[in-house]
């Protein structure tokens, strides 16, 4: 699937903007805080139906606008695809394909693959497990529909035991009520584990490989699935934690635990790892999650790098510039402070390409 023009009005401190794209490579140049995250952003949007920094929606409408409109229109050579969303404060957004309304935003996820690589990730290495998770399961439920709903419903359990256990009625001493949620929790959470399993398996030699790529083979990285599921006694562990839970007032045994760890031989990267061999790692698994969902059968996903050479050595940013310019990948939009970067992989490439300047929310093709 590959973007051939997109509409906006009123997002973020892009006033209005219709563009046309390349079906290769689309780069985006201008200062600091000029609007090229907030372009990306747009096109994030479209694919997941929220904003890659989890902003609220009345945050995404520009300052004194009224509503914001996005409008991508998409092909993959066979078919075209009409995304619309429009967004209102405190109404509820609308999201549209080909002009007709989903019932769920869950719907959406998976129809135009999208990967994004952006300085934000840096909270996948040094944040907390939760954003770990969010990166696995997002990857997934963007080629396995059964997954995200079983997620869904799985977090929807988890609520309803959260809230349960912090009540103080007659409910929350009832046993028989526990046990269902228990047992509905250990059903999907199961499903989780093995599928999330599944992934890791087929997902790490591709993150070494590619990190391997950048680093020209002179260190050895690993991705380590930690979680309680690894030992299969977690039917007994949740009924022994139950009690537990009821001081605390929340759950602590499921695959809402789970985490998912970076390591250089036995040290985790983000304790021991430079500023570089972070990102590094970062990129390699974004450029991985693009090759595995192409290899998953998916429409080859729209690939958005933002500001991705600051920190790196020369060494690695050559590698990454000959990976961005090789065939491997379909549309390409990257975005810099220079052209530096830029005219080095336009100069390798023979592929077709637009360059963009970005100012004060104005985006002009040069």
């Amino acid at each position: 699937m590959i973007i051939n023009r997109i509409s906006i009005l009123n997002f973020k401190n892009i006033e209005e903007a219709d563009l046309i794209f390349s079906s290769k490579m689309n780069c985006f140049f201008g200062n600091n805080g000029m609007g090229k995250t907030n372009l990306l952003d747009a096109l994030y949007y479209l694919s997941f139906t929220k904003s890659y920094t989890n902003l609220p929606e009345s945050q995404l409408v520009k300052h004194d606008s009224e509503f914001c409109v996005l409008q991508g229109f998409y092909t993959d050579g066979c078919r075209e695809e009409e995304i619309y969303c429009g967004i209102k404060p405190r109404s509820r957004k609308v999201f549209k394909r080909n002009k007709k309304e989903y019932e769920r935003m869950s719907e959406h996820i998976g129809l135009i693959p999208l990967v994004m690589v952006s300085p934000a990730d840096s909270s996948l290495i040094q944040g907390g497990s939760d954003e770990r998770r969010k990166f696995v399961d997002m990857v997934i439920s963007q080629y396995d529909k059964s997954y995200l709903h079983t997620l869904i419903h799985y977090n929807k359990v988890l609520r309803q035991r959260n809230s349960l256990l912090r009540e103080n009625t007659p409910y929350a001493t009832d046993d028989s009520l526990f046990d269902v949620l228990d047992s509905q929790l250990l059903t999907n959470g199961k499903t989780l584990h093995a599928k999330r399993k599944e992934f890791i398996e087929g997902f790490l030699p591709v993150f070494k490989e590619y990190y391997s790529q950048i680093c020209i083979g002179s260190e050895n990285v690993d991705m380590q699935y930690e979680s309680q599921f690894n030992d299969n006694n977690t039917e007994t562990l949740i009924a022994s934690n139950r009690e537990r839970d009821k001081l605390l007032g929340f759950t602590g045994v499921g695959v809402h635990k789970d985490d998912f760890l970076f390591m250089f031989d036995k040290f985790l990267i983000r304790k021991i790892g430079s500023q570089g061999q972070n990102k590094t790692c970062l990129i390699a698994m974004k450029l991985a999650q693009f090759d595995y969902l192409s290899k998953k059968g998916t429409s080859p996903p729209l690939l958005l790098l933002d500001d991705i050479f600051d920190k790196l050595d020369a060494v690695r940013v050559e590698q990454i510039v000959k990976l961005a310019a090789s065939k491997r990948f379909g549309q390409i939009f990257i975005t810099d402070t220079n052209r530096k970067y830029m005219d080095e992989i336009l100069a390798g490439m023979n592929h077709d390409y637009k360059l963009f300047r970005v100012e004060n929310g104005k985006i002009g093709e040069l």
